[in-house]
């Protein structure tokens, strides 16, 4: 789960890492007051105005309806606020991360401004190769990480935090030697990195990414911006964050998904896959593409789907306008294949079918799963194989 910086900067704020002074404006009024409240509390007139989308490349980004506008804009006054708020609530930005779509923008940061002296990068992350957490620090802050780790991998320095004592106090202080810090400055780093450690491993995250982490000209350290998210199979424990999600975010699918507890990814392709078991449903977008289809989505229904929650799945996929074609593949172990037979019956007869539709079912209860289709007067393709299903559905699609 993905939240915005400004939620990302209160969790920050409340373990103790610091932040600049900020406020959320949802219109241009809030927008003017925050401002002028900030400016009050600074002395400094300038503010930066930050639109709050799940996509990153703001500062690079252009609003649609106003080319010459980025996703960030730094300001003098309150009033000034205002007017690029003005512009920016209800405009669509356009970045590297969203698309030609773009995202519509209905919220924005307004941060104090900050006599910046450096730029640099904090990142703490699964390393699935050493399997811990894994704190990364680049000089190269403010860039794309992804560009520095391609042309310049030497620059990105690394810290493996082992789980039973977090973040070391050496380690720190390693990453702040190396990256040029010296004296109080120093210090401040080696406190803000094991606070930021900490918040991580409380909160159950799965990405915590500082871009650009600043030091002021005073030798402050602050977290200038915040990408965070969460790991999703942890949010039971921590009802707090998972009221922190923002609807209008997130794909309307997914988020129908979520409440069949139902494991769905929207892709860019037109054959819809409704599978059991993930590494299955990897397969088979594989074996879709090797025959030339493109998968239009993953779905995974899981081992224990009862007839309503593959009726709901089947939905999610028909309501896919690029659908072209269907592929349902299931392997029954704990699945039941007339259970798999029972829900697709039902979701056709209720949504209708205007597509091919292809069905390999294997294992458990298979010719009773069969024998419903078979039964259902459905126009429906049976398939012997995997491999059989696949150059079925791609033919049948195109």
């Amino acid at each position: 789960m993905k939240i915005h910086e400004y939620q990302g900067k209160e969790l920050l704020r409340a373990a103790g890492v610091p932040v600049p002074l900020s406020q959320v404006a949802f219109s241009a009024a809030e927008a003017k007051a925050a401002a002028a409240e900030i400016i009050r509390r600074t002395g400094n007139e300038v503010v930066v105005v930050k639109t709050q989308i799940h996509a990153g490349g703001r500062g690079k980004g252009r609003f649609k309806e106003y080319p010459e506008l980025g996703g960030v804009k730094v300001v003098k006054g309150a009033q000034a606020a205002h007017d690029i708020a003005e512009k920016m609530l209800g405009s669509t930005l356009v970045t590297i991360q969203t698309g030609d779509e773009g995202k519509k923008v209905q919220r924005l940061l307004i941060e104090q401004g900050m006599n910046i002296a450096r730029e640099l990068y904090i990142g703490l992350t699964l390393d699935r190769a050493t399997s811990r957490v894994t704190i990364m620090a680049s000089t190269e802050g403010g860039m794309d990480i992804e560009e520095v780790a391609e042309h310049t991998p030497e620059k990105i320095l690394r810290e493996a935090i082992d789980p039973a004592i977090g973040l070391a106090a050496f380690q720190a202080r390693k990453l702040a030697y190396a990256l040029g810090l010296r004296g109080a400055t120093a210090h401040r780093m080696v406190t803000f990195l094991q606070a930021l450690a900490g918040a991580y491993e409380r909160l159950d995250a799965a990405l915590f990414e500082i871009n650009p982490l600043v030091i002021t000209a005073e030798g402050d350290v602050l977290a200038l911006d915040a990408k965070v998210s969460f790991d999703d199979n942890a949010l039971y424990r921590h009802k707090d964050l998972e009221a922190l999600r923002d609807p209008d975010e997130e794909d309307p699918a997914e988020l129908e998904a979520k409440k069949w507890d139902l494991s769905y990814v929207n892709l860019t392709g037109s054959i819809g896959c409704m599978v059991n078991g993930a590494g299955l449903a990897m397969a088979t977008m594989d074996i879709i593409k090797h025959f030339g289809g493109e998968p239009a989505n993953f779905l995974d229904v899981g081992g224990g789907a009862t007839a309503e929650r593959v009726t709901a799945a089947f939905k999610l996929i028909t309501r896919d306008p690029s659908i072209k074609g269907i592929l349902v593949n299931i392997f029954g172990g704990i699945m039941k294949c007339d259970t798999i037979a029972t829900g697709v019956i039902t979701a056709v007869k209720e949504v209708g079918l205007s597509v091919p539709l292809v069905v390999r079912l294997e294992g458990t209860n298979v010719e009773l799963g069969k024998k419903l289709l078979d039964e259902s007067g459905l126009n429906v393709v049976t398939a012997s194989s995997l491999r059989d299903a696949a150059a079925k559905i791609v033919e049948m699609s195109q």
